[in-house]
């Protein structure tokens, strides 16, 4: 039983259990997320009025594998950096207006779907199971999409906001959602050696 007891310990939190490393480590860890949100932000598909990004794909990622905490405020930092003027947004965007134009709403989701898929990593959908793990992607695009959608829908009209800034994402929000729920079960596997289907 009592073996038992550390290992649910030992295997809990997100897969890079960040939450037991050093503050040296976690800086590092924010520092590599942040470099690695502002290289997704260029990898753009010019659309108007929302560019197609990995940002989503790198923003979930985070969250799972940092956990809730360290992912929101990794993500956070670098909206921060944005904010303050460094380059670091989609094409290199930055400034106040980012967080006030059509973009906004996704930009304030983002820290939001980071922190969820920490809280799922840490109960059980971190990539131990394919499934699941895919449910948890798909579940944090979905909050982007929505949130973003919502911020898009009150600016421009629910019409144009469905046509432009929802639906075309909804087929590469399924593509990064299957690729980042394949990270995590990877990296899940590279611990356990053993992952389930469902």
């Amino acid at each position: 039983m009592h073996h038992s007891s550390l290992n649910i310990h030992a295997n809990a939190g997100a897969p890079l259990y960040l939450h037991h490393r050093s503050l040296s480590v976690k800086a590092a860890a924010v520092i590599i997320g942040v470099l690695l949100l502002t290289l997704s932000s260029y990898l753009t598909i010019p659309m108007v009025p929302v560019p197609i990004t990995l940002q989503t794909l790198v923003v979930t990622l985070i969250g799972a594998l940092y956990g809730w905490r360290l992912g929101a405020l990794t993500v956070v930092l670098w909206l921060a950096a944005g904010a303050l003027g460094l380059p670091v947004l989609a094409n290199g965007g930055s400034g106040l207006a980012k967080f006030t134009g059509p973009t906004a709403g996704y930009l304030f989701a983002f820290p939001l779907a980071a922190a969820t898929l920490g809280w799922l990593a840490a109960n059980g959908w971190g990539g131990a199971r394919i499934a699941r793990a895919f449910g948890a992607m798909l579940l944090g695009t979905a909050l982007c999409l929505f949130v973003g959608g919502a911020w898009l829908a009150y600016t421009i009209g629910f019409e144009k906001a469905w046509l432009n800034g929802v639906m075309p994402f909804l087929v590469g929000g399924l593509i990064k959602s299957l690729v980042g729920a394949l990270v995590l079960v990877a990296l899940s596997a590279t611990r356990s050696n053993k992952v389930a289907v469902a």
